[in-house]
């Protein structure tokens, strides 16, 4: 029979109305329309809209819109694909391109993220018995295990945004998963938790979870005002050839079914009762299933149609062969209108512009339509919503007479934020609003940080300005020093056009930029010379220094003098160090890269066998990631291992069955 014409229209062109719909569509500017390309629907139809990818090998695509999902290193993960069988199993990381709360083409951008899943059997797999519903203390993983393609994850994408330039447009959550098979019906879940859930591969159990049964419940006051935000999970099924059901869920004490919520409404079946389900049916505590107060839909979903572009990852099939393209219904993607659902924060509870109700996402899927059949795979849970906390540091720390001046700057100032300066017992002599800032007395300053304006404080960092009365104001340029890593040694070179004054110089070094150590006194080679030369080579950087700095201090007769500050680069994108070592139950890893980059994180125990493996979304500066359940493992000297694209590092740990 020959579709009406209509149907074909919604079926090919991209759409931003606000219906439930099961066709390509444009929200905030973002396609939902089950493909990878920005400013393209469907290959069809060219919008200016942003995706996941942009495709610079089609020169038909052209547009406003732009690409998401840092792709750094694609290209050449892809090569390495093409000739090692096995690491295209591994799984890896990719964050948003862009810093959280960006604005792009009038749109805010929250955060956005790409999950590859291990390829083939591996252990973030349900065993039979875990539902949803159940304490994530009760989910059980197995040591090693395939799941049906249809149920096994491969990709999964999230991004959150704003329709429009401030929080008063709606908040759309923009979900996407690409699985191994499309033969029948699949089921997925996105959950959303209060806390800091985390699944550790070495006792493959979820820690961290929430403290009412599991999860975080949802809390009302007697009018159905939300008095604090709990878990959300939003379900999906796909049918060979569309999506067929979506729903939205939170974790509410079954009580609470009897007040009506004023950001939302209770959903209820055919015969007027409430749909929920709990770990049992005598469960106190509840998914219940919500709808926005407003009348029409705020879902919408589609899945790929052959032949549509698999992104510069590329995709793995179940032979773990390597696709520039998706079969038919490989990629299944939706769009959540938070703010219509009553889900959007500013709305809830009139609260931080910066606030979102979830702080982890978890990707899993399941057997049946059924809320509570079986789960099979999971990707994550991994945090969402990061940015990278304020650091400070003064050009000089101590003022030499009454009316010296000293600045303070940010050192890694983020576009999007908003700083904040204030001091109990100084005095700021130019704008608190900025950077950076001019002070002429000793005191304490304090920098806020707010990822945008309007927020609540994110991050804080301290400076202590001092006063030496012994010291001298000289010109900066008085001793200019210089330098960089030649062989594994920091080489210093300093010219000082005051060496007739100085009696001699100390070489000084510091870890955080705040608090130095002299690490070598340098004699006057010529006292009668005005001029001089000086170099020194630093052979003793700690093999897990992260930054390093040093400063020239000359001393000269009754007073002091010392140089600007020189930060020097590290010869290495990556740091490891490990503390406690030996260490008994806990320990921590800290990752410091020098640059956003995606790192591996194993530890292998004597015997050879992988006990732990993380994939880690570096930021630029230190990454720490908690060990808290080592006391299960067998006592003995472990590797921690650490690799990127273009550096590894490892390091040895003992761990101990008792503490010393």
């Amino acid at each position: 029979m020959r579709k009406p014409l209509f149907f074909l229209l919604f079926l090919f062109l991209c759409t931003s109305l606000h219906a439930q719909y099961i066709y390509p569509v444009v929200n905030a500017n973002f396609g939902a329309d089950a493909e990878l390309i920005a400013n393209s629907c469907k290959k069809d139809s060219v919008v200016a809209s942003d995706d996941w990818f942009s495709d610079g090998t089609n020169k038909n695509i052209t547009g406003a819109g732009t690409f998401i999902i840092d792709t750094t290193g694609a290209a050449a993960m892809a090569a390495r694909y093409a000739i090692d069988p096995a690491y295209r199993k591994l799984p890896f990381y990719r964050p948003m391109r862009f810093p959280s709360y960006s604005l792009l083409l009038n749109r805010m951008l929250i955060d956005g993220v790409l999950i590859r899943d291990y390829h083939g059997p591996d252990s973030t797999t349900f065993t039979t018995g875990s539902k949803n519903g159940m304490s994530p203390a009760d989910w059980t993983a197995p040591v090693e295990q395939s799941v049906p393609d249809k149920n096994d994850i491969e990709d999964m994408f999230v991004h959150v945004r704003r329709s429009g330039p401030t929080t008063s447009y709606d908040l759309w959550l923009f979900g996407g998963i690409s699985i191994i098979g499309i033969t029948g019906n699949r089921y997925f879940d996105f959950e959303m938790y209060q806390t800091d859930i985390f699944y550790s591969r070495a006792s493959r159990k979820f820690i961290n979870y929430g403290p009412d049964e599991g999860h975080t419940s949802w809390t009302f006051d007697a009018q159905g005002n939300i008095l604090k935000p709990g878990d959300i999970i939003f379900t999906a099924e796909y049918s060979t050839a569309s999506l067929t059901f979506i729903e939205a869920r939170i974790w509410v004490n079954k009580n609470d079914l009897n007040i009506t919520p004023a950001a939302f409404n209770w959903a209820k079946d055919g015969s007027g009762n409430f749909i929920y389900d709990g770990a049992s049916a005598s469960s106190q505590y509840v998914y219940a299933s919500i709808r926005p107060k407003t009348t029409g839909s705020f879902y919408s979903g589609v899945q790929s149609s052959a032949g549509t572009w698999a992104g510069p990852f590329k995709f793995l099939d179940a032979g773990n062969n390597i696709l520039d393209n998706f079969t038919g219904g490989e990629f299944l993607e939706f769009s959540v209108n938070l703010t219509k659902l009553g889900l959007d924060p500013v709305t809830l509870l009139g609260g931080s512009a910066c606030g979102l109700p979830f702080r982890r996402i978890l990707a899993k899927t399941r057997t049946s339509t059924s809320f509570s059949s079986s789960l099979k795979d999971f990707v994550g849970p991994f945090d969402f919503f990061l940015s990278p906390e304020v650091e400070a540091a003064a050009e000089t720390s101590i003022l030499c007479t009454t009316n010296g001046i000293s600045k303070i700057n940010v050192l890694n100032p983020y576009a999007t934020s908003v700083y904040t300066w204030s001091t109990p017992d100084g005095n700021i002599l130019t704008r608190k609003d900025s950077t950076s800032i001019y002070v002429n007395s000793p005191g304490t300053y304090i920098v806020n940080q707010q990822l945008m304006n309007g927020c609540g404080v994110y991050a804080s960092d301290t400076i202590n300005i001092i006063y030496d009365p012994h010291c001298t104001v000289l010109d900066s340029k008085d001793i200019r020093l210089n330098g960089n890593f030649v062989g594994g040694k920091a080489a210093l070179n300093w010219a000082s056009i005051i060496n007739g004054k100085a009696k001699y110089y100390e070489v000084q070094r510091s870890f955080d930029g705040k608090t130095y150590q002299t690490i070598a006194v340098v004699t006057n080679a010529d006292p009668n010379a005005t001029q001089k030369a000086y170099s020194y080579g630093d052979g003793s950087v700690p093999a897990d220094a992260q930054k390093v700095f040093y400063r020239i201090r000359a001393v000269m007769d009754g007073s002091e003098f010392t140089s600007t500050p020189l930060q020097l680069q590290l010869p290495y994108s990556l740091k490891l160090s490990v503390y406690p070592n030996p260490a008994f139950q806990k320990a921590q890893i800290s990752i410091f890269s020098d640059k956003q980059q995606n790192v591996d994180l194993s530890i292998v125990s004597a015997a050879g066998k992988t006990v732990y493996w993380k994939s880690v979304a570096a930021r630029k500066g230190e990454n720490v990631i908690n060990l808290d359940d080592i006391g299960a493992w067998t006592p003995g000297m472990y590797i921690v291992r650490i690799a990127s694209l273009t550096d590894v590092k490892w390091q040895k740990i003992i761990i101990q069955n008792r503490k010393f």
